[in-house]
């Protein structure tokens, strides 16, 4: 396999284990509040945007920058939305250990796509985003929508949640056509 392959694995690999540490964080800690789940979901949005500027910089495939161009509309939509339903709610996203823990591994995972081109970066940046997506998934299904108390804040991971799942298999789509 191919030394730019391997790092993609690598950066995947990294990835899914830190949400999974991330979560399992969470978990340990008593129940997320409102304003935590606010806060997590906003960052996960900011990380995609990020890693989405990262990808309109570094590549060069029309498919990765379409795709890289939709994650900045769709992440940026969506955390406007939270923004305002906290504004509107009069709570304030709190930071704690799920979304330090995503937001440190996602600078570590970004340095490391930013060290990549052509291909490699093609390759690694698709594999990281169905990686990212598919976590993100399982967390808003198992953890931040059960465990949110306002139901305009579950509403909002609700449609949150479809978004990711469509973004994942559009992800998927480019990486199957990927050489």
């Amino acid at each position: 396999m191919p030394p730019a392959r391997l790092f993609g694995f690598a950066i995947v690999a990294v990835l899914v284990w830190v949400c999974a540490a991330a979560t399992a964080a969470a978990q340990r800690t008593a129940a997320l509040t409102d304003p935590q789940i606010a806060n997590i979901a906003y960052m996960a949005g900011v990380i995609d945007i990020e890693n989405a500027k990262l990808a309109l910089r570094k590549s060069h495939d029309p498919a990765i920058l379409a795709f890289a161009r939709d994650m900045i509309r769709d992440h940026t939509a969506v955390n406007r939305k939270v923004l305002a339903l906290v504004g509107r709610l009069r709570i304030t996203p709190q930071d704690n250990p799920a979304s330090q823990s995503l937001v440190r591994q996602a600078d570590t995972i970004r340095a490391q796509l930013a060290a990549l081109s052509g291909g490699a970066f093609d390759r690694a940046y698709i594999d990281n985003e169905i990686a990212y997506h598919k976590t993100i998934d399982r967390a808003l299904e198992t953890r931040l929508i059960p465990h949110a108390r306002n139901p305009r804040l579950k509403s909002l991971l609700a449609t949150g949640l479809r978004m990711f799942e469509g973004h994942e298999k559009r992800a998927e789509e480019i990486a199957g056509k990927l050489g």
